[in-house]
C-alpha cells in the first residue's frame, strides 16, 4: 500500500494540474507539483537525500541562463525591436501571418517558446490595433509558431531539454535538426493553410501594410543582451562544429547557457531587477518535478506494467500518438519526465526520443491546456482585454495536430530504430 502513495499523489496532481482551482482558490502549475513533492517528502515516499540527488542541475542551470537572457531581452526592448524590424516586410496580412509563423518559429529554437509567449503576445496585439486585424489570428500564429517550431531544437521548449539531457541523445544539435527539421518546415506550411481556412475574411487583398519600427528602451541593457544572444549562437555554433570534428570533445548545454548570462549578470546595472524578473516559478516547478517523478519510479509501479504490456510502448507512431494525447491532461512536461524512464527502461533508440519530442511538443497545438505557453499568451492577451476561448483554439488546434501528427510519424518511420 505504502508503494502507492506516489500513484495517488502522481493523480492528485495531474487532476489539479487540469482543473488549477480547489474552491474559490486558483492554483498555479508550480503550485500544484511543488505540494506533489512537499506530499511525497512527508509521507517518506523519497528521502530529503533521494529528493535532492534527484534535481538534474544542469536542466535548472541551463533554464535559469536562458531566462536571464530573454528577461534582458525583453526589459530592454530589444526582441520587440528585432521583431518589428522582421515583421515590417509583411505587405499584407497572410504575409505578416506567413512571417509571424516562420520568424516566431524560429526564434523559438533559441528563446524557449515560453520566453516568446511571454514578449510576444503584447507584439501581436500591437499588430492586431495598428493594422485592424483580428487580435486571435494573430494570437493563433504566435501559439502555432512558438509551438511548432520549438520541435526540432533541444533547446525550444522544457519538455526538449528534459530529452536532450536525459534522454541519452548523443548530439543533440545534431539529431533534433536531423530528424525533425524537415517535418517541422512543413507543419508550419501546414499550420499557415489552416490559419487562412479558418480565418479567410481576414486574408482579403487590401492596402500595404504601414509599420512603425519599435524604438529600445534601454540602450545599454539591449547591447549587453545583444552581445548575449550573440554568444548564446555562437556557442551553439561551436558546439555543432566541436562534436562534428572531435566526437569526444563536449561542450555542456548548461555551460553555453550560462556563459551567454554572463554579460548581463557582470555587466548590467539592472542585474538585481532582472534576477528579481526571471520566472522563478517555473524553476520551482522544475526542481518539483524531478523530486515527484523519482518518487514515482521509485514506487515499482510502472516497471511491471511496462514488462507485460502486449503494445510495443517503443514504436514511434505510439510514442507520437501517446505524447499527443496524454500531454492534453497531464501537460507536456510532467508527461515527458514521467514517460522519459519508461523509453529508458526499454533501451528506446534515439529515434524513439525524436519521436516523444515531437510528439509532446505539438500536442501544445491541440487544446490550451497542451502546453503552457498557451496559457501564459491567453492569460497575458486577457490583461489587454482579449482573449481565446477553448473552442476557438480547438476548432483550429484539433484537425491541425491530427495532420501533423501524421507527418511526424510517417517521417521518423522513414528512419531505421
Amino acid at each position: 500500500m505504502a508503494s502507492l502513495i506516489s500513484i495517488v499523489v502522481l493523480i492528485i496532481v495531474f487532476l489539479l494540474i487540469a482543473v488549477r482551482k480547489v474552491g474559490n482558490v486558483n492554483l498555479g502549475i508550480w503550485q500544484v507539483m511543488l505540494l506533489g513533492a512537499v506530499a511525497v517528502l512527508l509521507t517518506g515516499e523519497i528521502t530529503p537525500e533521494e529528493a535532492l540527488a534527484s534535481i538534474d542541475m544542469d536542466v535548472m542551470l541551463f533554464l535559469f541562463g536562458m531566462f536571464v537572457v530573454g528577461e534582458a531581452l525583453a526589459e530592454s526592448g530589444y526582441l520587440y525591436h528585432l521583431a518589428s524590424r522582421l515583421f515590417s516586410r509583411a505587405e499584407t496580412v497572410g504575409h505578416l501571418v506567413f512571417l509571424i509563423l516562420i520568424g516566431a518559429g524560429a526564434l523559438s529554437a533559441l528563446l524557449m517558446n515560453d520566453t516568446l509567449a511571454v514578449v510576444g503576445t503584447p507584439l501581436m496585439l500591437y499588430f492586431a490595433r495598428r493594422h485592424d486585424i483580428s487580435p486571435k489570428l494573430l494570437l493563433l500564429a504566435l501559439a502555432f509558431a512558438i509551438t511548432t517550431g520549438s520541435v526540432a531544437s533541444p533547446i525550444g521548449n522544457p519538455q526538449n531539454l528534459l530529452i536532450a539531457l536525459s534522454g541519452n541523445v548523443e548530439n543533440p544539435f545534431i539529431a533534433f535538426p536531423l530528424y525533425l527539421a524537415i517535418p517541422t518546415v512543413i507543419s508550419l506550411l501546414v499550420a499557415y493553410t489552416f490559419l487562412c481556412r479558418a480565418f479567410r475574411d481576414e486574408f482579403r487583398p487590401a492596402a500595404v501594410l504601414v509599420h512603425r519600427e519599435e524604438e529600445i528602451h534601454d540602450s545599454s541593457l539591449a547591447a549587453l543582451a545583444r552581445l548575449s544572444l550573440i554568444l548564446l549562437v555562437s556557442l551553439i555554433g561551436v558546439k555543432v562544429v566541436v562534436v562534428m570534428l572531435f566526437p569526444g570533445f563536449e561542450i555542456g548545454l548548461t555551460w553555453i547557457a550560462l556563459f551567454a548570462a554572463l554579460p548581463i549578470l557582470v555587466g548590467s546595472r539592472r542585474r538585481l531587477e532582472i534576477l528579481r524578473r526571471i520566472d522563478w516559478p517555473t524553476l520551482v516547478f522544475f526542481a518539483s518535478l524531478f523530486v515527484l517523478m523519482a518518487s514515482v519510479w521509485q514506487s515499482g509501479f510502472f516497471q511491471p506494467l511496462i514488462e507485460e504490456s502486449s503494445i510495443d510502448l517503443s514504436a514511434v507512431p505510439v510514442i507520437v500518438t501517446v505524447s499527443v494525447i496524454v500531454s492534453q491532461f497531464v501537460s507536456n512536461v510532467p508527461f515527458v519526465a514521467l514517460f522519459l524512464p519508461v523509453l529508458a527502461h526499454l533501451g528506446t533508440s534515439t529515434v524513439g526520443m525524436m519521436a516523444l519530442a515531437a510528439g509532446s511538443t505539438i500536442a501544445g497545438n491541440m487544446l490550451i491546456l497542451g502546453a503552457a505557453s498557451n496559457v501564459i499568451i491567453i492569460q497575458s492577451a486577457e490583461k489587454s482585454g482579449e482573449t481565446l476561448t477553448f473552442w476557438e483554439f480547438a476548432r483550429v488546434g484539433v484537425p491541425l495536430t491530427v495532420v501533423q501528427t501524421a507527418i511526424y510519424v510517417l517521417f521518423l518511420s522513414l528512419f531505421p530504430t
